[in-house]
């Protein structure tokens, strides 16, 4: 039996806590949709499917837009996917566990975009930091409090 309604969609390409998000949707019987342009392997559970789209430009970006509600939670590192999906209501975590919504979307749109300038000049030239135990920790328990909440909202 599963949560009702509740569901959880996933940018998998290079998402690195998809074990996680598995671990809490068994915890919690929530459907799981893992959204991705190449074949990723999944647990032989029927709470999780496999979503495969296009190769073509934001296919999974636009596949997760087109499916969110106020009982999804989207999990990306896409900044331009979590402003759509905010937008349309949905709860929507990083892979290191930062929450987006409509007071923090915007400041992230803004410094994407900041960051791409900066890219772009020469002036910046690296990336994020490295992913660590204390990012998968902080998302762990980030998803966690985001499925409890929106169990409660929820009939």
């Amino acid at each position: 039996m599963t949560a009702a309604g509740l569901r959880i969609l996933v940018d998998a390409d290079a998402c690195p806590v998809k074990d996680e998000i598995y671990r809490v949707a068994q915890r919690y019987s929530v459907a799981v949709r893992i959204v991705a342009n190449a074949f990723i392997r999944v647990p032989p559970d029927p709470l999780i499917e496999r979503i495969l789209v296009d190769s073509g430009f934001d296919a999974a970006d636009d596949w997760i837009a087109g499916e969110v509600s106020p009982a999804t939670i989207v999990i990306t590192s896409d900044i331009l996917l979590a402003d759509r999906c905010v937008k349309a209501g949905a709860v929507v975590l990083a892979p290191n566990g930062r929450a987006f919504d409509a007071g923090s979307i915007g400041q992230a749109v803004a410094g994407r975009a900041l960051m791409e300038h900066l890219r772009a000049t020469g002036d910046v030239t690296g990336g994020p930091a490295p992913f660590s135990k204390s990012d998968r920790s902080r998302f762990l328990s980030a998803l966690d409090e985001a499925v409890t909440r929106l169990r409660r909202k929820l009939p």
